[in-house]
């Protein structure tokens, strides 16, 4: 027996009946090969760490751009966050934590430059609209190819959105998602006196904690608490109210007030310059986005190109494009 097939066999023995055993995953795209050491989902969390795509996030604003300060986060520590939270979920539900890695680690990683606002840019000017999950889909299936299991893929893609995964480990994502970063950019935005614990309603700090680190406590706790023994992921009905409530209060108060990112509208003209000149010079993108401009048109290359760019490379490309240059002799 490989230690793969006994760490199967150990799953099989400890996971409770409704998790998702990676000895019965439904495979890959294209098959390969079984490792002797790692499971299948094992492997998709090396693959998605390894690629060049996921360094990248270290780069990619989370919600404040290019903030003045080291303890602000990135999308790469969001993607951690979420990651951490989310197999702490998993654990105490006896649920597969290694699917739960894996669709946390390649959760974001379609997310363009800019935050929310560099996907509300793009949505914008792309013909059938551009969200940042469905990006991540292409991203991993597509542009940085990683032939993952059809449930991390799944999870990936549907993170968010109408559409439920099918696996209660991505649904735990889709939870642990949203509770990151509500929590952690509530403190971010307590850093950058933005906010202070106050001015959230007293109702919710009662039902959820008086500090973001609480709130995170009660949120996982309650979420494991009312989904044991469950075929669904869930928070208990008070829970979830004042969860919701919070979040409302983040986008009214942060997300969407331009008072608070006056910067953000700025990125998104950035980007849409971008856009506009990608889809006129595509010889000017890397070649793989012009074999892409060919097969799936130039407005879906720009997107992708511009997609995959960190904050500051969108911002060298603009200045060259925009900014003169000294002259120089020849």
């Amino acid at each position: 027996m490989s230690i793969r097939e006994d760490i199967e066999r150990r799953e099989q023995s400890r996971l409770c009946p409704n998790a998702c055993f990676s000895a019965f995953s439904r495979g890959r795209e294209v098959n390969e090969p079984s490792c002797e050491v790692r499971t299948c989902f094992q492997r998709d969390i090396d693959r998605l760490i390894h690629s060049k795509v996921f360094r990248r996030l270290a780069h990619k604003t989370q919600v404040f751009l290019k903030p003045e300060g080291d303890h602000y986060r990135t999308r790469l520590t969001h993607t951690l966050e979420v990651s951490r939270i989310g197999r702490t979920i998993a654990r105490g539900l006896n649920l597969n934590e290694d699917l739960t890695e894996a669709v946390a680690l390649g959760h974001d990683l379609g997310h363009p430059p800019f935050g929310h606002a560099g996907e509300e840019s793009l949505n914008s000017v792309l013909e059938g609209g551009f969200s940042h999950n469905e990006q991540s889909y292409r991203v991993v299936l597509k542009l940085d190819p990683m032939n993952l299991c059809v449930e991390v893929c799944d999870g990936i893609r549907h993170h968010t959105g109408e559409t439920l995964p099918g696996t209660l480990e991505a649904k735990i994502i889709r939870f642990a998602d949203r509770i990151a970063y509500v929590n952690h950019d509530f403190d971010d935005a307590t850093r950058a006196k933005i906010l202070n614990e106050d001015d959230l309603p007293a109702w919710i700090r009662e039902c959820l904690g008086e500090t973001f680190k609480r709130r995170i406590d009660t949120l996982t706790k309650d979420l494991i608490q009312s989904s044991m023994g469950k075929d669904n992921i869930t928070l208990s009905p008070d829970k979830m109210r004042a969860f919701i409530e919070l979040r409302n209060f983040m986008f009214e108060r942060v997300y969407h007030n331009p008072a608070v990112k006056p910067e953000d509208q700025k990125g998104r003209d950035l980007l849409l310059y971008l856009f506009e000149y990608y889809v006129k010079n595509a010889d000017k993108m890397p070649l793989e986005y012009q074999n892409i401009a060919h097969t799936d048109g130039y407005p879906r290359a720009a997107a992708d190109y511009i997609s995959g760019m960190t904050d500051r490379l969108a911002v060298m490309r603009y200045s060259e494009l925009v900014v003169p240059k000294g002259w120089e002799k020849v």
